[in-house]
């Protein structure tokens, strides 16, 4: 150790042993009943310390198992939007098949995968939001226009233009719709 090490250590020494000394002192001098209750105070400090710390420790640990949870949860978020872009193509496919027995084979193969590929994601809580005729939720729906129609209420989805998704409960995506405006007010006093 280098002179400088050892002096560091007897002044740490040195300026503990007056605090210590002093502690002593001050118990010695205490009458009895003095001396209980400080120790008493002092356990019942250390005891509320301790509690605390145990508080602390369940805290931690219920906020990693929700972390763990969240992890587990929506771990596939990023796998399952790249799945969206194949279901979107599978279900293009299908549009583009005609009727005709030529493609009877194509599309019922393609029907097949779409329907395993959407199986799958049902197992991990993946969902589609199809919300065909039902009333415009900005928290799901994306709106890429507005058309006047007096047949449907208005803020109504008349057209989906691409599914939209959830998982777990959460937005995986969007539901790109065309949303009514409702009928424009014809003047009757003419």
């Amino acid at each position: 150790m280098s002179d400088e090490h050892k002096q560091d250590e007897a002044l740490v020494e040195e300026s503990l042993q007056p605090v210590d000394e002093e502690v002593e002192t001050d118990a010695a001098d205490l009458p009895e009943s003095d001396a209980l209750s400080q120790a008493q105070e002092e356990i019942a400090e250390l005891k509320e310390q301790q509690l605390r710390i145990q508080a602390e420790m369940q805290n931690v640990r219920r906020r990693a198992e929700l972390d763990v949870e969240k992890a587990h949860k929506f771990g596939l978020e990023k796998f399952a939007s790249e799945m969206l872009t194949v279901v979107d193509n599978l279900e293009r496919a299908l549009a583009a098949a005609g009727e005709d027995e030529a493609t009877k084979a194509l599309r019922e193969g393609v029907e097949m995968t779409l329907s395993g590929l959407l199986a799958a994601l049902e197992k991990f809580q993946v969902h589609p939001v199809d919300p065909q005729g039902e009333p415009f939720d900005p928290e799901l729906h994306q709106a890429m226009s507005m058309v006047e129609n007096p047949e449907v209420d208005a803020n109504t989805v008349i057209a989906v233009m691409q599914k939209g998704y959830t998982i777990s409960g959460r937005l995986l995506r969007p539901a790109m719709v065309m949303v009514s405006k409702g009928a424009g007010k014809v003047d009757e006093q003419a």
